[in-house]
């Protein structure tokens, strides 16, 4: 057997990031973060959502100390599927995301609250369009 079944713990690591959550054991005795939990880093990042293989995998929140916030799906502690990032100056982009960068369709609320849609790729997003509220 692999791994054993999920136990709550709250761990607190030598760089002092803490985490509070569930985790497994493998064969080899290894705890590793697993199903729910949260992580809160000495620096004030913090991360509440699922994990699997000891990295933030399936959805998940990740708050950033200066306001930013990600809030979607992860895969290997990066921000990768459908998800919504909030920017500190009150912007935000919602879509699709792949290795922690904008990737596909997706609509980015400007300063001013105007809604832009398009396809986004990396940090260029060509022929975006104003999305009219009526």
């Amino acid at each position: 057997m692999s791994e054993s079944g999920t136990v709550k713990v709250s761990y607190i690591f030598p760089n002092g990031d803490k985490y509070e959550g569930e985790c497994c054991h493998t064969s080899d005795g290894v705890a590793m973060r697993k199903g729910f939990g949260t992580q809160t880093s000495s620096s004030g990042t913090t991360y509440t959502g699922e994990w699997n293989d000891d990295k933030m995998n399936g959805s998940g929140t990740l708050s950033h100390p200066s306001g930013a916030v990600y809030k979607g799906q992860f895969r290997d502690n990066m921000y990768h599927g459908s998800g919504t990032y909030h920017f500190p100056d009150g912007t935000k982009y919602s879509g699709t995301f792949s290795n922690n960068r904008l990737e596909g369709e997706g609509e980015f609320t400007d300063p001013e609250g105007l809604v832009w849609t398009g396809n986004f790729h990396g940090k260029a997003a060509p022929g975006l369009k104003l999305k009219l509220n009526m």
